[in-house]
């Protein structure tokens, strides 16, 4: 492929959507939320905006366009610095390590035995289910109960352990809009061979995208709340498992991640189930490290499981 002196010239329309798509990666904070949420909606989905950036750079080497491909090291380079290192493989699990699994297991799941057998089969030290309703529960407990005899459940919600639970409560996090009964958080303390530490399970409300752009008052709301508890919880490390209807980079989620450690390994896309496109199921940690984070396989949900290991030892 030869190139000349027009290749500088040629293809200025695709440099300056590299530009534009390496400021929206690096200042996606400045987008503003004011009108629909826009920020918000645009951080649900910045890894893809690694697909942009190979679609420039086929189309400039195409156009033969020098000033393009020059111009693509600005998306790459902000790529990298958000995402990349979730790219890298996992550290050797630790001496004080913790398998955790986090699934919405759909309360229309027409499976839940073989559902919990699925998530069993990770070994993890820690279960956290949501959408549990009444009629499915038993089918959850009769396979856990063998492998994890420690387990609490508020409304919705539930956390099955291989290790002692105590001082489990309901954790608050009903936006005010909502008057019927709804129960979507809960902390215990689990006692491990490392120490005690302080898990949260919860279930934020959904967010809809339409006409007026992504809905996420009750959402935001409730992750405020969610922030407010987490903050006052008084014991050290603190583990947060989830469907919280958003990724870690949506600002909506700040009352959460501004205090809590997010995986440092892993993207596990979880949501839909048939094509994942973003993980809103997270585990997240404070005074301890979400070293690495995967899916597990589907089962009768609309979300994929993810299956955490946490590192207790930094």
């Amino acid at each position: 492929m030869k190139w000349d002196r027009s290749a500088w010239t040629r293809g200025r329309v695709l440099a300056g959507l590299a530009v534009v798509t390496a400021g929206l990666l690096a200042f996606h904070r400045v987008v503003p939320n004011s009108v629909g949420h826009v920020g918000s909606l645009l951080e649900q989905f910045l890894p893809w905006f690694g697909l942009v950036v190979v679609v420039l750079l086929v189309l400039a080497l195409l156009r033969r366009s020098a000033v393009t491909l020059v111009a693509l090291l600005l998306p790459v380079a902000a790529w990298t610095y958000l995402c990349g290192g979730l790219l890298l493989p996992g550290k050797s699990p630790g001496a004080h390590d913790l398998v955790v699994v986090q699934h919405n297991v759909s309360d229309e799941n027409a499976d839940p035995a073989g559902t919990a057998r699925t998530l069993a089969g990770a070994q993890p030290d820690l279960i956290a289910l949501e959408e549990l309703v009444p009629a499915a529960l038993p089918g959850y407990a009769k396979v856990l109960a063998p492998h994890y005899p420690y387990h609490a459940v508020r409304g919705t919600v539930g956390l099955w352990s291989k290790h002692p639970l105590t001082g489990t409560r309901t954790v608050d996090i009903k936006p005010r809009e909502i008057t019927e009964s709804w129960e979507r958080g809960l902390r215990a303390a689990v006692h491990t061979p490392h120490g005690e530490i302080a898990v949260y399970v919860a279930h934020l409300p959904s967010v809809r995208v339409g006409a007026s752009g992504l809905g996420s008052m009750r959402r935001d709301e409730s992750a405020r709340m969610l922030g407010r508890a987490l903050a006052a919880e008084k014991l050290k490390p603190v583990i947060l498992l989830g469907d919280l209807n958003s990724t870690v980079d949506d600002r909506g989620l700040t009352p959460l991640t501004s205090r809590m450690n997010t995986a440092e390994r892993g993207f596990a896309f979880s949501f839909p189930a048939a094509f994942p496109v973003a993980r809103i199921d997270q585990v997240m940690a404070r005074s301890a490290t979400v070293t690495h984070i995967r899916t597990l396989p589907e089962t009768g949900s609309d979300h994929l499981p993810v299956a955490a290991r946490i590192s207790l030892g930094r």
